[in-house]
């Protein structure tokens, strides 16, 4: 083989390499699914969980509530191999709540894996709540720790509005409610969400699985687009890699 095709193989496979790997880690971060709320009503929501490092494990999630817009019903469902705390406690100030003065109410959900159990590379791990009754607000952002086996936490903090500013930041999960969810990028939705407990979880279902699949054709398509770029730089080195020398 030529040294220019070799080159040209070379080239092509590590812009393969990079055009799979950037929109797959771009999009590797905690999301909640369903991302739209009724006000008012018991949503279902699913915090998905993927694990970036190489070397160590997801084993704690801890996903903080808001204070100014509080839940005051927060349910969890249970997941073999980890445990769910709801943790209570003052709120900073009293807040009106369906007509009643609010003090205290749930500040955050935690769930850790239980000794030798954890999301390793190339896993991801769902958490259900039911939060309720949802606020007639804009949106709630619901700020997202993670930590691996190895110490490292990530924190899924920035708001909307820092991501929009500075889309390098790690963005937040975020339940829209009378804001519309933006259409692309880190806050993007990724389905509707219900209207009453005992349907919300067939709906989040529903809801997650048509996101995964236009996310998939999406992935799909361009890498198909990607394939058929570079055999035609392939086929264009190995003609020139061919073609007579001048005498």
């Amino acid at each position: 083989m030529s040294r220019t095709l070799s080159r040209a193989l070379v080239g092509a496979a590590a812009g393969l390499a990079l055009a799979l790997g950037v929109p797959l880690a771009a999009s590797a971060h905690v999301t909640v699914n369903p991302n739209t709320a009724t006000a008012g009503s018991y949503a279902t929501v699913n915090f998905r969980v993927p694990t970036e490092s190489e070397t160590a494990l997801t084993v704690k999630l801890e996903v903080t509530l808001p204070t100014d817009t509080p839940f005051t019903a927060v349910l969890v469902q249970p997941v073999p191999g980890w445990t769910a705390t709801v943790e209570k406690g003052a709120l900073p100030a009293p807040v009106e709540v369906d007509g009643n003065t609010i003090s205290e109410g749930p500040l955050k959900i935690v769930w850790q894996a239980d000794p030798g159990v954890g999301i390793g590379q190339d896993q991801f791990q769902v958490f259900s709540a039911v939060l309720g009754p949802v606020p007639d607000t804009g949106h709630v952002v619901l700020p997202a720790a993670q930590t691996y086996s190895d110490g490292e936490v990530v924190n899924w903090a920035a708001t909307p509005d820092e991501v929009a500013a500075d889309d390098t930041l790690e963005p937040a999960p975020v339940l829209y409610i009378n804001d519309a969810p933006p259409a692309s990028g880190h806050g993007a939705s990724h389905g509707a969400a219900t209207a009453a407990p005992d349907d919300d979880h067939t709906m989040s279902e529903a809801s997650a699985s048509a996101s995964d699949g236009s996310a998939g054709a999406a992935l799909g398509l361009s890498i198909a687009a990607l394939v058929i770029g570079i055999g035609g730089a392939v086929l264009g080195a190995l003609a020139f890699a061919r073609r007579p020398k001048k005498a």
